[in-house]
Formats: structure tokens, C-alpha cells, sequence
């Protein structure tokens, strides 16, 4: 290594280019290097080497290899157990099973829903489609926490699905609006297990699990309970007769309302 030190070592004293001492001060280069002076014409060049100064330079107290130590006595042994698994409690595993239950009931629900309205004499293309589509994405929320459970080296430990109702229909308020008015309370549902859980995280000093439920599940909730709240709404206005096939047609076309 080469180092030009000409601009840097200001306490080198220099006399002149036939005077062969330097005289070094007691604070310069205490990197550990041995190094050599040599006057080339005005400037002063070191050649730097290991030394045989091996003293550490600012008193390091990490020592990986002993830390470790304890780390490598708790990797699993038998082939039953994760070895992935770290700084996973007991607690926050089990909420995960509990939340994917949930998330495959309600799927389940809004299946019923979707098969209702896609009857022939029902024929509310809108609904099915939208309740279809929520059946769909409730199961990929459950798929989701399958795989952050295998990630974390959790066991994932599927649970009974209950049988969701298959008529819609009431005498007062219509299919359509008691069916929203359920997913309403379904996603409310989800939202409020799902906070249980963001809370299981935060009381086993999970940070992992606690971003991992930020991130990818509640700010999709509220924009759902936001979104169903105005289906919720807007069907309260339009009452149960022609209106409803318009709103129908909204969902339909996408959000566009029909002529």
C-alpha cells in the first residue's frame, strides 16, 4: 500500500532533499502499520506493511463466533422441528391458524353469496360477480398467512369451516341490501380479528409479525369497510325494486352507473 502523505502528515519535519532524518512524532501512523520514510526530491513517501502490531483499534466487543455459540445450541436436532423458527412465540403461531380460519369462513360466506345471486331467478350478475371476487380474495388472505406461518417456521394447522347460509333474501330490506349489509359486518368481522392478532404480535415483541399485518392486511381492510359502507348506502336509497337492478348494473360495468 502506497500512501502520499505529503498533504496529510503536516507533523513530519522535512529539512531539505539531501537531509536523510525525519524525525517521526509519537502520534502519527498508530494504525498498527510498519512503515519507512523515503525523501523523493520534495515530497515524503511511506510504504505501509502489516505490522506486527496487532492490538485491535478501537476496542471491539463483538465476537461472532463466541455469540454464536448459543445461538447454534438451539438449532433443531430432529427432523420434525423447523430450523428456520426464530424468535416465534408460541402465542403469535396459534393467532395465525385462528386468523386463517377466519379468512377461509368468510371466503366460504361470500361464496354462498355469489351462488345465490348467480341463480337464474335471482340474476343479479353484479352481485355474484362482486361476491365471487371477494370469496377469491379472502382466500388468498388465507393462502398469505399459510405462507408467512411456513416462513416464520411455524406448523400450520387447518380448523373446521362452519356451513354459511344460502338464502339472501328479507321481507323488509330486500337480498341485495341484507346480503351487503352482511359483508359489511363480515369484513368488520376480519378487521377486529385482525387487530386481535396485530395485538398478540405487539405483547410477544414480534416487530416481524406486527409489519407483516400492517402492511399487508389492515389499510386494505379499512379501504373495504369504506368501499362496502357506500354499497351499504347507496342500496338503502334505491329500496328494493327497480333500483336495485341499476345498482346491479353498476357493479357490472365496473362502477359505471347504467343509463
Amino acid at each position: 500500500m502506497l500512501l502520499k502523505a505529503a498533504s496529510t502528515l503536516s507533523s513530519l519535519k522535512i529539512h531539505d532533499a539531501s537531509d536523510s532524518s525525519l524525525s517521526w512524532p509519537s502520534s502519527s501512523l498508530s494504525s498498527g502499520l510498519s512503515s519507512s520514510p523515503i525523501l523523493r526530491g520534495s515530497r515524503v513517501v511511506v510504504f505501509a506493511s502489516k505490522g506486527a502490531n496487532s492490538r485491535p483499534l478501537t476496542g471491539v466487543v463483538f465476537e461472532p463466533f463466541e455469540e454464536v455459540k448459543k445461538e447454534l445450541l438451539l438449532v433443531p436436532t430432529v427432523p420434525q422441528e423447523s430450523l428456520s423458527r426464530h424468535k416465534y412465540a408460541n402465542d403469535c403461531e396459534s393467532a395465525i391458524n385462528e386468523q386463517i380460519n377466519v379468512e377461509y369462513n368468510v371466503s366460504y360466506a361470500y361464496h354462498a353469496m355469489y351462488a345465490y345471486f348467480d341463480r337464474d331467478n335471482v340474476a343479479l350478475k353484479g352481485l355474484a360477480n362482486f361476491f365471487k371476487e371477494s370469496s377469491l380474495e379472502e382466500r388468498a388472505h388465507a393462502e398469505k398467512l399459510i405462507e408467512y406461518q411456513n416462513k416464520r417456521g411455524g406448523k400450520v394447522k387447518l380448523q373446521s369451516i362452519l356451513m354459511p347460509h344460502s338464502e339472501f333474501d328479507h321481507p323488509e330490506k330486500g337480498d341485495a341490501l341484507h346480503a351487503m349489509e352482511l359483508a359489511l359486518s363480515l369484513e368488520k368481522l376480519v378487521n377486529e380479528k385482525l387487530l386481535h392478532l396485530h395485538s398478540i404480535a405487539s405483547q410477544n415483541n414480534d416487530p416481524q409479525l406486527a409489519d407483516f399485518i400492517e402492511s399487508d392486511f389492515l389499510i386494505e381492510q379499512v379501504e373495504a369497510i369504506k368501499k362496502i359502507s357506500e354499497y351499504v348506502s347507496q342500496l338503502r336509497r334505491v329500496g328494493k325494486g327497480h333500483g336495485v337492478w341499476h345498482f346491479d348494473q353498476m357493479l357490472l360495468n365496473g362502477g359505471v352507473a347504467a343509463a
